[in-house]
């Protein structure tokens, strides 16, 4: 799968100046991101190398074969600094599911793109529960471009809004449910 960063924007702040600041940048990160993943053994953190042959981190998912997928991502606790509306941008890639063999109707070329607002980083792994409430849906993200094999694949970039926030901070979280997807934090 390719890689390619998950880079989180701060925006507009009070009043009438617009502001852009850098929340989360996981570009150029090597070690660990440690992200929840839930259940546990779905989402898989790895190391790869970008287009500048830089290592980065990236997580990757593909199950596309079994039925009633469920799978969950969450990033760590990341304050709003003030911003009541955010821009996150997305790097993916995803396999094309008429490519793969036996997949039937479960294979999915999309994943779910959620917030959940907290005062304080108190996300567990039990909490705040896996579902769409407490969470709030920004988006279903489709890819553009899909690719038959799992060596290959042109990234997609898409960018999503986030807002208006009023806590102190928030996590980001997908969800897959039967995409063979890589996602570039």
């Amino acid at each position: 799968m390719g890689l390619w960063p998950l880079l989180i924007l701060i925006l507009i702040l009070p009043g009438t100046i617009a502001v852009k600041e850098i929340l989360m940048d996981t570009r150029l990160e090597t070690a660990d991101l440690k992200w929840t993943v839930y259940p546990e053994n779905t989402w898989e953190e790895v190391s790869g190398l970008n287009e500048e042959m830089n290592t980065v981190r990236t997580y990757e998912i593909c199950r596309p074969s079994e039925a009633g997928q469920n799978n969950w991502l969450r990033t760590s606790y990341i304050p709003r600094r003030g911003a009541q509306r955010v821009y996150v941008e997305l790097k993916f890639t995803m396999r094309d599911c008429a490519s793969m063999p036996n997949v039937g109707g479960s294979c999915k070329e999309t994943f779910n793109l959620y917030y959940y607002e907290s005062e304080r980083d108190s996300a567990s792994g039990r909490s705040p529960a896996w579902m769409e409430n407490p969470y709030v849906k920004v988006d279903t993200v489709a890819a553009d471009f899909t690719f038959p094999n799992k060596r290959a694949g042109r990234a997609n970039a898409k960018t999503a809004n986030l807002g208006p926030l009023t806590a102190r901070g928030f996590y980001l979280a997908f969800q897959d449910v039967g995409a063979c997807v890589g996602l570039m934090p």
